[in-house]
């Protein structure tokens, strides 16, 4: 089920008008710890994978991670190994995301080791999206293929989460153009004396999400497909923090003293919240996806603070 979110303590659009067509819907996940099971939405969960298609495996001979190798912390270069379930997206509990037509499923996996070739030297991933319906009567793998002891980059591999799939209305950050922000910054600045923080802490969602802008933490690096056009964002996964402006109200700790928009979480649930992931210094990965042509081409970029 969707979260309820507090409102936001300023109307951004109104107070500053210039922002109101950049207003972007993203759908909020909220991954929270748990045991979801493989028809579910999930962040890092089990698959609703066709028992007759193969696991998906990494065979780049130059991907490594960093481990205890012959009693030393050193690289490691292991051969092909299983990509991880990343996220799976149901459109029945995502109504707000444009899927493709025919599709009503989305899934993302990835190579959790270090790829030198990659943007940031980051994963490498792989989309899908299918037919519900279809994929479940073909059978369902029972489970990914585990990987050998100290085969991952652990940092890289999302812990199991539930997901409530949210809409909410964002702004640009890092987006915003430059000249647009030079002609905006007096007023910036006034709304920052007024309320006493700058206006991404509140308008823009640096959360894991689904459309909308990217959760960037540095600046902006928009891929564009074969054919030139500019790909649309699709997915960011990143960490989570525990407070703040999208923190759900049944999740804020009672009795704080910060208004309900940037109040903490619940001391029992803290540890819970997020993909419990380390992507650089708390960065993202970022995947992005071509509507215009035919054959869906999708790019990835990755960044940290």
């Amino acid at each position: 089920m969707p979260r309820v979110i507090p409102d936001p303590p300023y109307d951004l659009a109104r107070l500053i008008p210039e922002f109101a067509p950049l207003a972007l819907e993203t759908v909020l996940l909220y991954p929270r710890s748990g045991e979801p099971g493989a028809r579910d939405s999930s962040l890092g969960g089990p698959l609703c994978w066709p028992a007759d298609e193969p696991w998906p495996y990494c065979t780049r001979s130059g991907h490594w991670t960093r481990g205890d190798v012959g009693g030393s912390w050193q690289e490691s270069k292991p051969g092909a190994v299983p990509m991880v379930p990343v996220i799976q997206l149901f459109a029945r509990d995502a109504p707000w995301l444009d899927f493709p037509e025919g599709k009503d499923l989305a899934q993302l996996v990835w190579c959790p080791l270090a790829h030198d070739e990659e943007p940031g030297g980051s994963v490498v991933p792989r989309l899908y999206w299918r037919d519900e319906a279809e994929t479940a009567a073909r059978g369902t793998l029972p489970g990914a293929p585990a990987p050998a002891e100290g085969e991952y980059d652990a940092d890289l591999v999302p812990r199991p989460c539930t997901v409530s799939p949210t809409p909410a209305v964002e702004y640009p950050g890092y987006d915003l153009p430059e000249e647009l922000l030079t002609a905006l910054t007096p007023r910036l600045e006034e709304l920052q004396e007024r309320f006493g923080f700058w206006y991404t802490e509140v308008a823009s969602a640096l959360q894991n999400k689904a459309g909308g802008y990217p959760a960037w933490t540095q600046e902006p690096d928009w891929p564009h497909c074969g054919a030139g056009h500019r790909m649309e964002h699709l997915f960011s996964i990143t960490a989570e923090v525990a407070y703040g402006r999208w923190l759900p109200l049944d999740e804020h700790e009672p009795g704080t003293e910060p208004p309900a928009w940037d109040a903490p979480a619940r001391s029992d649930l803290a540890d819970a919240i997020g993909p419990d992931l380390m992507i650089g210094d708390a960065g993202g990965i970022y995947l992005f996806l071509c509507r215009r042509c035919p054959d869906l081409p999708y790019a990835h970029r990755s960044d940290c603070h």
